[in-house]
């Protein structure tokens, strides 16, 4: 710089001065061009924008697809619709079981069954009609819960029997209170959608009766173990359906000996005989005709073994010994064996393989169903004169066979 003495100020030279002078120069030459091209493109924007609302206008249907966007704005807005798009301030939910649930391959298949205890047809017919009753709304915090994900995680839940709720919840994106919501809601989707898929509706005592085909007829659940057989059957809508006349419908048939019947339940020696639950004779020394009985019964009895097998062995929450709520657990039981229904009628074939386990050390045995305990004792003086003669007629009948 010229003329810097070391205590005047600096001062500039020709040369600086020409040099910052065009730099100004290209500066503001700079911003001229671009704010003209601003304007150009703005301009530009607002032809576009024009020549296509004149087009619009110019259609013969503007004003019905005017009316029908303001509608569909409005139902969004309301949210009668909800919006296909979250806001950006929604909490994402994680993937896990739920996503790999969703994918559409060869392999589904069979990871469905392993999880669910069903193929995906089957899980999309039960889902479908629960959908309604088990929907969530939307809000401006979270993504809801897809109704097909929530009646997901309830089969898990009791397929897997993972317990307690935070070991499963976190693999279908949702946190405890969300998972126990889901299991009662599904439950009460269950009851109301399927309730006509078991015919006779009505530490816990369960009473199950099934059929030859597997199939659930009636189920009652509430009562401690400890309690005897008689009083819950006395208890329970069977003993008042029988009594009424409204527990079979079939025509009567005619046993050996003018005995007739129009239906009957078999039991094992828990209960006394009467004229609607046959049970074993029992005892030793039997007759030839009382053993025949006791055998043929206790075959068909074996159908109840093997209906438990299945519903336990695919549910397998309901194996285990947990603290749960008692209003609660028989409401899902009984929501478990109308899905148990509806498999059997669906043709799902059950893998032998889930009444298997391996305990702690490593040693495979087959679970335990709870079914197998000795026969409470049971007074022969609460059994009448019909319910015996009931028993003598169909072992002979099964004589003549």
């Amino acid at each position: 710089m010229d003329g810097c003495d070391g205590d005047g100020p600096a001062v500039l030279s020709t040369t600086e001065k020409t040099a910052v002078a065009a730099a100004v120069v290209a500066v503001v030459r700079r911003f001229q061009i671009e704010s003209a091209a601003r304007r150009m493109k703005a301009a530009l924007s607002r032809r576009r924008h024009r020549l296509l609302l004149q087009r619009v206008l110019d259609a013969p249907d503007c004003i019905t697809t005017s009316q029908a966007v303001v509608q569909l704005c409005a139902a969004i807005e309301s949210g009668l619709l909800p919006r296909a798009t979250p806001r950006w301030w929604m909490r994402r939910r994680a993937g896990g079981t739920w996503e790999d649930l969703r994918v559409c391959d060869d392999a589904i298949e069979d990871y469905f069954r392993e999880k669910l205890r069903m193929s995906r047809r089957v899980f999309m017919e039960i889902s479908e009609p629960c959908a309604p009753h088990v929907q969530r709304q939307v809000t401006f915090y979270r993504e809801p819960l897809q109704p097909e994900q929530i009646v997901a995680y309830a089969l898990y839940r009791w397929a897997t029997g993972d317990h307690p709720y935070d070991n499963s919840t976190s693999s279908f994106g949702m946190g405890r209170t969300s998972g126990v919501r889901a299991v009662r809601d599904v439950t009460a989707a269950i009851l109301r959608v399927y309730g006509e898929k078991i015919s006779w509706p009505t530490g816990v005592r369960k009473q199950v009766v099934v059929d030859l085909d597997l199939r659930v007829h009636d189920v009652f659940v509430g009562y401690p173990g400890s309690c005897h057989n008689i009083r819950v059957i006395h208890v329970s809508s069977l003993s008042r359906r029988a009594e009424e006349g409204l527990l079979f419908r079939g025509p009567p048939v005619t046993l050996p000996g003018g005995v007739t019947t129009n239906g009957y339940i078999l039991g094992d020696n828990g209960y006394p005989p009467s004229e609607w639950v046959v049970v074993p004779y029992g005892g030793i020394n039997q007759h030839p005709d009382e053993e025949r009985f006791d055998t043929k019964q206790k075959v068909a009895r074996e159908a109840m073994e093997r209906a438990f097998g299945r519903l336990k062995g695919m549910w397998r929450l309901f194996l285990w010994t947990h603290k749960t709520n008692l209003e609660s657990l028989p409401q899902q039981f009984t929501a478990v064996c109308i899905l148990h229904n509806i498999l059997v009628d669906a043709g799902i074939e059950f893998d032998e393989n889930l009444l298997w386990e391996v305990d702690a050390n490593g040693v495979r045995r087959r679970v335990d169903l709870g079914i197998h305990r000795p026969p409470q004792a049971v007074s022969m003086l609460t059994s009448t004169r019909k319910a015996h003669a009931l028993r003598n007629a169909l072992a002979r009948r099964m004589k003549q066979v």
